[in-house]
């Protein structure tokens, strides 16, 4: 280390750049998902006329001139403060906990420099066993020669980099090795065993194995004989030449098939989204039929589902019927998603509360973003009756486990608690569907009941000795009972109906409630028992003034709320909402950041 200077990091990573915004996301964002954290990055860029460089600025990145690959790294070593240097190419991922297992195997060797082995980001066989034999050739030839191509994450000193004068800016091929070799007579060189890189093979793909092993074969017997040879005489050329046609960002979105609410979010999200995307929908149960009706590219996938008996939550059967399908789902589920995405190649995945495409998000490496409301529970500070701590606890560890550690939680809701992170989360009002948007509503003489439970026999027996007419849905079926009109789901429908109401009466679930907000139609709420995200919804309905929340529905419940609905229509009239404007915005802009 130098005398005197002042280290705040302990590891610089330096990333020579030109018209990388297609593969340098993918980089870093596989740098941020590290357990070290103890890093600073430099990106050292020759002039892109791309989106690089405010790629590598959102990122957080240091952006500075950089040239050739040597003339980069070098810029970024000059302004680096940390004690070790890792170099890598802008076309790379690092494996999980890299950083880690790379610094600890440096220092438990006392290395002065290393690279690491390589993994192609390819299925083909050929791709396998060629990445495999280079893995091979450079441990066996590490003791004759210390030798290595492409930049596969050198690992040295800011010390011994400076000793030897960096990579010699004078070659425009193999400053690499040549970087390698001298420093190599100075301090222990050795190929990492445990990091992996995993690489692109798009310049195999562009040049073709035959020429490209060519070039390399010439390069390293070159080397091992001492001599050096130019880009020219190679014909290898720096930098990846962007294409003139247009490449849409390339999206997977997936549901959660649990009731209507995701699907009905997803389908606005997807409007919006396949205008200027390519986007692959995955979803569940009921989000399946509703959202592949309405768009193409819709495949079925399965997920889990919540068991209800007379309108509560019963732990006992949902725990059993996901655990009896989990080894099916999982199988079938992950093969489906994996085989798809591998052929898509996505850029980014969004996820509506759906399960596997988190798994899938860790599996390629590919950075996710969380919509929902589920969220809100887990990232803001939510104040509900002590009474309710167990299914609090109970449904937060539900939703910690479905959806882990995206790279921006958007999070839907009606009212807005204090958010715990705001790096990673934002609370944006609910997605309302254009139906919604574009209604005019009216005071009716009817109440919209929605139910999502069809064993609740006893709110049919209330509903029938009050003197109101009730429009009911949810019980699949057409037919008048007395004040009960019954109504199997017709989108139009239920549209006017909602429209033209003078209340609704629901369980606690999210759309219904936003949408009835909304449109300034007071709301009833019997959350579903132990469905704590229904319950906080009522709860907090209640502390708004849009209506009110009851554990039990009783004859009294109902005609005290009736009675108070001018209260609550007044308390109504401050509810603001500018469409779906805003997420839609910043899931543009999270798109053009993870996607470029």
């Amino acid at each position: 280390m130098d005398e005197g200077v002042s280290i705040n990091v302990k590891l610089s990573i330096i990333i020579p750049t030109y018209n990388e915004e297609q593969y340098l996301p993918k980089l870093l964002y596989s740098i941020n998902e590290q357990n070290f954290k103890d890093y600073e990055i430099i990106v050292a860029d020759a002039g892109s006329i791309d989106k690089t460089k405010e790629i590598a600025e959102s990122h957080n990145c240091k952006v500075i001139p950089g040239g050739l690959p040597a003339v980069g790294r070098n810029n970024g070593a000059k302004i680096a403060e940390g004690e070790l240097l890792l170099f890598l190419d802008s076309d790379v991922v690092l494996s999980s906990d890299y950083l880690e297992t790379a610094i600890e195997e440096f220092e438990e060797k006392n290395l002065g420099i290393a690279i690491t082995q390589i993994i192609p980001m390819s299925d083909r066989s050929v791709d396998k066993v060629l990445h495999r034999f280079a893995n091979f050739f450079m441990k066996r030839a590490e003791s004759i020669k210390p030798h290595g191509a492409g930049c596969y994450g050198i690992l040295t000193t800011r010390y011994i980099h400076n000793q030897a004068n960096g990579f010699d800016e004078c070659l425009d091929f193999g400053e690499d090795s040549d970087y390698i070799e001298r420093i190599g007579k100075i301090q222990t060189f050795k190929v990492l065993r445990k990091p992996r890189l995993l690489v692109s093979t798009r310049r195999l793909e562009k040049e073709g194995l035959k020429d490209l092993a060519f070039k390399y074969t010439k390069s390293t017997i070159y080397d091992f004989r001492g001599k050096k040879i130019s880009a020219e005489e190679l014909d290898y050329k720096f930098g990846y030449k962007q294409t003139e046609d247009v490449i849409k960002p390339r999206i997977i979105y997936a549901a959660c098939g649990e009731g209507m609410g995701h699907a009905i979010r997803t389908s606005v999200v997807l409007e919006h989204l396949k205008e200027e995307n390519e986007v692959i929908v995955f979803a569940s149960g009921r989000a399946y039929e509703f959202l592949s009706e309405k768009f193409d590219d819709v495949y079925e996938i399965y997920g889990f589902n919540t068991v209800y008996e007379n309108n509560a939550v019963n732990d006992r059967k949902t725990f059993i019927k996901a655990m009896k399908n989990l080894p099916r789902d999982v199988k079938d589920n992950i093969r489906l998603l994996y085989n798809i995405s591998n052929e898509f190649k996505p850029n980014v995945i969004i996820s509506d509360f759906e399960f596997y495409s988190n798994i899938l998000s860790k599996i390629i490496r590919v950075p996710m973003i969380s919509i929902d409301n589920m969220h809100v529970m887990t990232h803001c500070k939510i104040d509900v009756p002590k009474k309710f701590s167990r299914d609090k606890l109970k449904a937060e560890g539900v939703v910690r486990s479905f959806i882990m550690r995206p790279q921006k939680y958007l999070i839907t809701s009606y009212f807005y608690p204090e958010i715990k992170n705001k790096e990673k989360v934002s609370i944006y009002p609910p997605i309302l569907r254009k139906e919604i948007l574009d209604l005019e509503p009216v005071k009716g003489d009817h109440v919209l009941v929605y139910q999502t439970s069809t064993s609740n026999s006893k709110l049919i027996e209330i509903l029938k000795d009050i003197n109101e007419n009730f429009i009911v849905y949810g019980f699949d079926m057409e037919k008048v009972d007395k004040n009960l009109t019954y109504r199997k789901f017709n989108e139009d429908r239920f549209f006017n109906d909602l429209g033209s109401c003078k209340a609704v009466l629901a369980n606690g679930g999210f759309t219904l409630i936003s949408e009835s907000i909304y449109l300034k139609k007071p709301v009833l709420s019997i959350p579903v028992k132990g469905q704590f995200e229904q319950i906080m919804n009522a709860i907090y309905l209640e502390r708004l003034g849009y209506g009110e929340y009851h554990e039990e529905l009783e004859i009294g419940v109902v005609q005290d709320f009736l009675s108070k609905l001018e209260i609550y229509n007044n308390s109504l009239l401050s509810y603001k909402q500018n469409g779906n404007e805003d997420i839609l915005k910043e899931i543009d802009s999270l798109i053009e950041d993870y996607s470029c």
